[in-house]
């Protein structure tokens, strides 16, 4: 089955302009503090964390848990242009905007082969 809570299935968006590759993702209810992004050595850059279930008073009685709980993950490999070290993120209303600036890649020069007669 699979699961269609929007904060585990971490909805995200990339978008690539011209200076930079951009993520979006809602996270909807959570703080930065309970968000983690990285990339590692593979040019992944890695999204995740976790929404903790909330403590409630024994007495109490629920009629309806809709709201999601529990881990999310999400990966992306990122392009050869990418600037791995120059990464940045902010979060404003549950919005996750990773920015991750582009640099020129060279393309392969061209070299014209003189092709040689052979004698025979």
């Amino acid at each position: 089955m699979i699961n269609k809570c929007p904060v585990l299935n971490t909805p995200t968006d990339w978008e690539e302009t011209p200076e930079a590759h951009v993520f979006i993702s809602d996270l909807p209810g959570l703080k930065k503090e309970e968000v983690n992004v990285e990339v590692d050595d593979g040019r992944v850059l890695k999204i995740c964390g976790e929404r903790k279930v909330e403590k409630d008073d024994k007495n109490d009685k629920w009629h309806r848990v809709e709201r999601c709980r529990g881990k999310f993950h999400r990966s992306f490999r990122l392009p050869e242009n990418a600037k791995t070290d120059e990464v940045r993120a902010s979060m404003e209303n549950g919005v996750l905007v990773v920015t991750v600036p582009k640099q020129e890649v060279k393309k392969p020069e061209k070299k014209v082969i003189e092709i040689e007669e052979i004698k025979g």
